[in-house]
């Protein structure tokens, strides 16, 4: 049972995480120790569980509370013992006024509809999901559905962060992105700074979760191996089209040289040819997205790390060794152990947003990456993209070739 709130000190900070895979254990690790070192914030976190019955037959929270371990996204890992496992959904939140969304981005919009009017009036938000919902008025980032259906203050925290890394306190970094209210921003610099992992704050809520949200499509296209068979031809013949205009450049082709051993040299230029293009269609759908928010652990840093390593790269590596005949459904079941896959359905966002926009010829890469992951073309489709000429129009300037 939750502690009576009767005998409270005024003021205090009560926080809820809300999800519990790998990355939801690892901020409510970095969370807890923060929480019992200052004073401004209650001993307890809660982290809402989805329920699940182990092998064991115990039930997944119940096993949390008695080892102080998530045993099946974080096993062997201690999360703090001021770490409360809850699987009441309503329960969790009833008290917090600091809301840690940490779940995978499709389930987020149910989310919201159980808890609106079960939350504290006062309540501020964070969110750490990477991805966008897609309505027919357009794109909707998650921060904005959480303060759209709850009517609260959203923050975003990305970053270079493997959660595996993480939590044996490896050293990483992290960006906070925050509208107006620098103070609460700091507030959650607060809560998840360690000597292990270094947050810094930006104004610019859109750039940091677009960050987070496209580098899991370049890491996609990173891993599909198969496809680095045809980036010599690629390059020679099709290169005027990784060039959009003012300078920006076509997307995720990072991990493309890796079976060729091309070197670290080449891998440098794809990864930033991949960055470019993150930033061309940030600023195409939020002309507010700061230049400077790409330079920031949750640009260039997370994109580094991502196509190195991470889910997306693994899983897509295996759906090009197998020829695409392995759907990503199949493999995120076999290789993830219960983890999603966001890179594929953010492919599939991202489309929808270029196709309702007219943009497919502008971003032909990204066009093609979700043909592959669907079915619809064979890995070896890549070097077919470049049929299209990109409507330089759609972005200011003109075209620059370097």
């Amino acid at each position: 049972m939750a502690p009576s709130l009767e005998n409270e000190v005024p003021n205090k900070s009560r926080v809820t995480v809300v999800g519990s895979g790998n990355w939801g254990s690892v901020a409510a690790k970095l969370i807890a120790s923060n929480t019992l070192k200052f004073p401004s914030f209650h001993d307890e976190v809660r982290m809402w569980v989805f329920e699940e019955t182990l092998p064991s037959g115990e039930k997944l929270s119940e096993v949390i509370n008695r080892t102080n371990e998530n045993v099946k996204y974080l096993p062997g890992i201690k999360l703090g013992k001021n770490v409360v496992a809850d699987p009441d959904l309503d329960h969790a939140v009833r008290d917090a006024n600091m809301l840690v969304f940490v779940t995978p981005h499709q389930f987020m919009e149910g989310i919201c509809r159980k808890i609106v009017g079960k939350i504290r009036e006062d309540a501020e938000a964070i969110s750490l999901i990477k991805g966008m919902e897609v309505k027919m008025e357009g794109p909707c980032m998650i921060s904005t559905l959480i303060t759209e259906q709850l009517g609260i203050n959203c923050c975003v925290l990305m970053g270079a962060n493997i959660a595996n890394e993480i939590a044996v306190e490896k050293f990483s970094e992290a960006t906070v992105g925050y509208r107006q209210n620098k103070e609460i921003a700091e507030k959650w610099v607060r809560l998840f700074s360690t000597p292990y992992f270094m947050v810094t704050a930006v104004q610019d809520v859109e750039g940091v979760e677009l960050c987070g949200t496209l580098k899991n499509v370049v890491a996609i296209a990173a891993g599909c191996d198969l496809l680095m068979l045809f980036l010599p031809f690629y390059f020679l013949k099709h290169f005027q089209l990784l060039f959009l205009s003012n300078g920006e450049f076509g997307t995720d082709s990072t991990g493309f040289v890796d079976g060729l051993e091309m070197g670290n040299n080449t891998k440098a230029a794809i990864m930033r040819i991949g960055l470019r293009e993150m930033k061309a269609f940030s600023k195409l759908l939020f002309s507010s997205v700061k230049d400077n928010t790409f330079f920031e652990s949750c640009g260039v840093a997370d994109l580094i790390t991502t196509c190195l390593g991470g889910r997306n790269r693994k899983c897509a590596d295996a759906f090009a060794r197998n020829g695409g005949k392995r759907s990503f459904d199949e493999l995120e079941a076999e290789l993830l152990q219960g983890q999603k896959l966001q890179g594929v359905s953010t492919a599939k966002e991202v489309y929808e947003v270029l196709n309702h926009r007219g943009w497919l010829e502008l971003f032909p890469l990204f066009t093609t990456v979700h043909e592959i992951c669907i079915g619809h073309l064979p890995p070896s489709a890549i070097v077919e993209y470049s049929e299209h000429t990109p409507k330089f129009s759609l972005l200011e300037g003109s075209a620059q070739f370097y």
